[in-house]
């Protein structure tokens, strides 16, 4: 009997290992913080945090409703219902009392997501060329060109961007392949290579830039965009997702542009914006991005298009 219960636990162990393994850390992270955040509200009133049921679910969504977004709401949602599942227990999320506050929620907040502004074509050049005018030793200069140049060309998530090593570039004829080893959508690793041309214009080439940083840097493998340390020796350390942030944000104040509604993101968005713009079709452009479902990608397409088959066009004044 003891024997028997002894597999049971180590069935259970290895079955929550292999539940926690299902997801990237990143995604875990997530589930944590926002489960940190439910725990707190649960405390505050006296509450059941782990399990808990329905009904406290919806009251924590109605409090977060006062200051948050719809998808914030589902997504604290989803982080409820997931540590409830790697901890053995179960809740139902589909209960009437959360699925219906929620449509309420929705119909009172309304639908609409303001998200972050893309990087457009002008943003972009105006910060390839105010990185050309710093005052700073030409390895950075390289380093943030090629980060940017690097990430919107390639429509990368900032994770996958700052994941690339040296050992996932193959440089052709035609411009570059760069091997995507695992991202937000393609949990099981399954990989993707995205190609990038050269440019006409090499002062905005993603691939002659990011030749060129690689020559001057002498990275020969392991992660190609690196921090430096004080005195702009460039070390071994990957630089972190938010890093690419802050000099996106810190080159667009110093172009002029106000950069509060830019984020990560918009590196990517800019990508699947401009090329629709462009006349590419959503096939090319998810090709490029890694999305898997057409929503997202038709929603930029649209936007991109919105003077473009404009009825107002037809309207002589």
């Amino acid at each position: 009997m003891n024997e028997l219960t002894t597999d049971l636990k180590s069935l259970h162990e290895a079955t929550l290992n292999n539940l926690k393994s299902s997801k990237a850390n990143n995604t875990l992270r997530a589930y944590k913080s926002d489960f940190q955040d439910f725990g707190s509200f649960c405390a505050k009133h006296g509450l059941n945090s782990l399990p808990t049921e329905p009904k406290i679910v919806s009251l924590y969504l109605t409090h977060l409703s006062k200051n948050s977004k719809i998808s914030t709401l589902r997504r604290r949602l989803v982080s409820i219902s997931m540590v409830h599942k790697l901890k053995g227990h179960y809740l139902d999320t589909k209960h009437p009392i959360i699925v219906e506050n929620l449509m309420g929620i929705r119909r009172v907040k309304g639908s609409i997501q303001k998200g972050k502004k893309p990087l457009l074509i002008n943003h972009l050049k105006l910060i390839i060329n105010v990185i050309d005018e710093q005052k700073v030793d030409e390895i950075k200069k390289l380093r943030d060109k090629s980060i940017i140049l690097i990430g919107f060309g390639g429509g990368f998530r900032r994770t996958e961007l700052i994941s690339i090593d040296h050992e996932d570039l193959e440089f052709v004829t035609e411009g570059l392949k760069i091997n995507v080893r695992r991202s937000k959508t393609d949990q099981f690793g399954e990989g993707m290579i995205k190609g990038l041309p050269y440019f006409n214009n090499e002062i905005y080439c993603p691939v002659k830039n990011l030749k060129t940083w690689l020559e001057i840097s002498q990275i020969k493998s392991g992660p190609i965009f690196r921090r430096f340390s004080k005195g702009l020796s460039l070390t071994n350390k990957r630089l972190t997702d938010q890093s690419v942030v802050l000099l996106m944000k810190e080159y667009l104040k110093l172009a002029g542009i106000e950069n509060t509604n830019f984020a990560g993101h918009s590196l990517r968005s800019g990508f699947a914006t401009v090329a629709a713009e462009s006349g590419a079709d959503e096939r090319s452009i998810m090709a490029m991005t890694g999305h898997k479902t057409t929503q997202m990608v038709r929603r930029y397409i649209k936007e991109a298009n919105i003077f473009k088959n404009n009825a107002l066009n037809k309207v002589k004044i």
